[in-house]
This record gives C-alpha cells, sequence and structure tokens, in this order.
C-alpha cells in the first residue's frame, strides 16, 4: 500500500537522476514526477533552487520532507517501502554494510572518480577523504568480485545505485574496464525495471530535443 502522499521526484533525463528513476521502477510505486531540462537550465530557476540549492537532480518531497543527494534520496525511498526489501531494515546483519556501500559511493566513488578524469594532482591519501583512486577502484571490485550483488546474493537499492553509476562511468572510461565491473553493471541493468526505466528515459529525452 502505497504511503500517502505521493512523492514527489524532481528528475532530468540523462543525469544521476536516471538510477533513482530506475529506482522507483524497481519499487513499482507510483509518484509525481516534475521533470527539469538540463539544456535549458531549469535547475537553475528559481522555483527549483528552492528545492535544492545546487540545483542538482535528483530531490524528492514527502510531505514535510525534502531530500536530496542521490544515495540519501534512494535510502529515504528504500526504507519508505519496507515490503519491497530492497533496503535490510534495522537489526538485519547487512543493514551496516548496505549503509556503508551507500554513504561510500558519495564519499568515496564518486568523488575519486571525478578527480581521476579531470587530472586533478593527488593530494596525500591523509588529505584526502577517499584516500586515492587506486584504492577506491581495488576495494568495490573486490566487494564485487564476492558477488553477484554488493551484499552477495541480496539485491538492494545499493546496486540500483552502483549498477547505474559503473554503467556511465564505463561508457566515458572514467573506471578500468574490469571484468568484474562489465558483469555486474550488465547483471543489474539487466533486470526489467531498470530497462523499463532507460525506455521511459530515452522517450522523455527524446521529447525535451523536439
Amino acid at each position: 500500500m502505497s504511503p500517502t502522499p505521493y512523492v514527489t521526484f524532481f528528475h532530468a533525463p540523462h543525469s544521476r537522476s536516471g538510477g533513482t528513476r530506475a529506482l522507483f521502477e524497481e519499487l513499482g510505486v507510483d509518484y509525481d514526477m516534475h521533470v527539469l531540462n538540463l539544456k535549458t537550465g531549469t535547475q537553475r530557476d528559481a522555483e527549483y533552487l528552492a528545492i535544492n540549492p545546487m540545483g542538482k537532480v535528483p530531490a524528492i518531497r514527502h510531505g514535510d520532507a525534502l531530500i536530496t543527494e542521490q544515495p540519501a534520496v534512494m535510502m529515504y525511498l528504500a526504507d519508505l517501502y519496507p515490503e519491497k526489501g530492497l533496503a535490510p531494515p534495522l537489526g538485519d546483519p547487512l543493514r551496516g554494510p548496505y549503509l556503508r556501500w551507500m554513504v561510500f559511493y558519495g564519499s568515496c566513488l564518486e568523488p575519486a572518480v571525478m578527480d581521476h578524469s579531470a587530472k586533478r594532482e593527488p593530494v596525500p591519501a591523509m588529505q584526502s577523504g577517499y584516500g586515492d583512486y587506486d584504492c577506491v577502484i581495488r576495494v568495490l571490485a573486490e566487494q564485487l568480485e564476492q558477488g553477484p550483488y554488493l551484499l552477495g546474493e541480496r539485491f538492494t537499492a545499493a546496486d540500483v545505485l552502483y549498477g547505474c553509476a559503473l554503467r556511465w562511468f564505463l561508457m566515458w572510461k572514467l573506471v578500468p574496464d574490469l571484468p568484474v565491473f562489465r558483469a555486474y553493471v550488465e547483471r543489474v541493468t539487466s533486470r526489467e525495471g531498470i530497462q523499463r526505466a532507460d525506455r521511459k528515459d530515452e522517450a522523455l529525452a527524446a521529447s525535451q530535443e523536439g
């Protein structure tokens, strides 16, 4: 049974919020979508900056709760619909590892990948929140080797986050083209919910081009 009111989802196609749309499809729940157009800059309009002053997507609003930052959005949604089983609940031995990997994405993986892509001069590991790029990649690859998913046999919202992100990272050659990354991305993105989200996003992107 869906909570009331529905979640309002602030989304733009071909952006980070594609992972959140994939999560909605995996959850199979209704929501209201507010579409932004990154090409025309509507994410910088005052109306949206009141939602997220960073001018970034995704963001969601649920009643009086307003959530930004992709991992936080996904954690909120997975917890909002516990019956869907995409987040280990408190008391589950996998809850700690689940939170670890959700936070690792925003605090380590994406910053390391973006710094590496921009060819920024590395700082000493002790001064870096994520240590160094090679370490981040190695830690993630070693975890995925234990697969098939981040938490072993259990598919969670963390896999939606990482599967969608790694697909883009591989496409743009931002991470090494490791077999473990390729196999993981194929495994996650072949799911019907994620493929359904992809189809919907392609149609939305085409409508904005038109």
